[in-house]
């Protein structure tokens, strides 16, 4: 297997013809699907197959898709750490960050490393938590923000901030709290809209409940920040969730947040590398300026309910 046949297959995953991938490479069709075919008899199976959107990865192909995007980038990776200078870090840096921090901390970091280091090419991805401790692990990722959730053992972890969580419903909400704050059997009794077991809060929820005996009785499954707005501004339920993602709609009035009474609803937010994959310079760069504006957030009060860490 050679480095040039996984960019000839991620390049025809990537714009979904083979013409158009091989114009892109500066080589010939035949040549292409010689390398293709090549490599789909080493590994003893298909890997694309022609549909009418074009050419598209099996199910096998999906996987070594995933496999060979990481395996490039560790390429990529390995040629910035021995070229680039040490005071003017460049490359590739990707960060994931997932959504229910992205409000609070991508654009601020996104400004910061774009002044900072001109000449990385600094790149976000917002995903679930659950996909981006993945992609982190396969080496996708060179840094990724993530919950301590008791998992991250087989990173190199950063603690970032301890971030409070509240019940949150839409302003005037029949499930709203008539008081400024909320016990976790009344919490309880009202339909939560919540993300699902293998993303996000729900883990430290439902841990804490059952530290004190109680479950939900009602839940509603949203991933999605955006979705699960709109399901609290239509009085669907509540929500137990951090500040900053719903802090535009609660400063508006739009949304009530209260902390709860009778248990420690939190979660720390780490910043994560590999512990197989070392950093770049570049990436070492970006991870000093996550944990500086990570500071100049919550010490001006832009990234609210917050205890800092770092």
């Amino acid at each position: 297997m050679e480095i040039r046949q996984l960019r000839y297959f991620v390049a025809i995953v990537d714009h979904g013809s083979l013409s158009r991938a091989a114009r892109v490479l500066h080589i010939v069709q035949p040549a292409l699907t010689q390398q293709i075919q090549s490599l789909e008899e080493e590994l003893g199976t298909q890997l694309l197959h022609r549909s009418a959107q074009g050419m598209q990865a099996t199910e096998a192909g999906k996987i070594f898709y995933e496999h060979a995007q990481a395996i490039l980038k560790q390429i990529s990776d390995a040629r910035s750490a021995v070229t680039q200078i040490t005071d003017s870090p460049s490359g590739t840096v990707e960060l994931g960050i997932p959504q229910s921090v992205s409000a609070a901390l991508a654009f601020p970091l996104l400004k910061a490393v774009r002044e900072s280091y001109p000449d990385i090419t600094f790149q976000l991805t917002e995903e679930l938590t659950g996909n981006l401790t993945e992609q982190l692990r396969s080496g996708r990722l060179n840094l990724a923000i993530l919950f301590d959730d008791g998992q991250l053992s087989g990173f190199h972890t950063q603690p970032l901030v301890e971030e409070d969580m509240m019940y949150v419903t839409r302003a005037g909400s029949q499930f709203a709290c008539k008081r400024k704050s909320i016990r976790l059997d009344q919490l309880v009794r009202a339909p939560l809209i919540l993300p699902s077991l293998q993303h996000g809060v729900r883990p430290r929820i439902e841990q804490v409940l059952r530290e004190q005996g109680k479950s939900t009785e009602q839940v509603i499954e949203i991933t999605s920040i955006a979705i699960l707005k709109s399901a609290l501004l239509a009085d669907m339920g509540a929500t137990i969730l951090p500040v900053s993602p719903l802090l535009p709609e609660i400063l508006r009035g739009e949304m009530v947040a209260v902390p709860v009474s009778d248990a420690k609803l939190s979660r720390t937010v780490s910043l994560c590398s590999s512990k197989n994959i070392p950093l770049t310079n570049a990436a070492r760069a970006v991870a000093k300026r996550v944990q500086e504006v990570t500071r100049q957030l919550v010490s001006s009060g832009d990234w609210p309910d917050v205890k800092l860490l770092t």
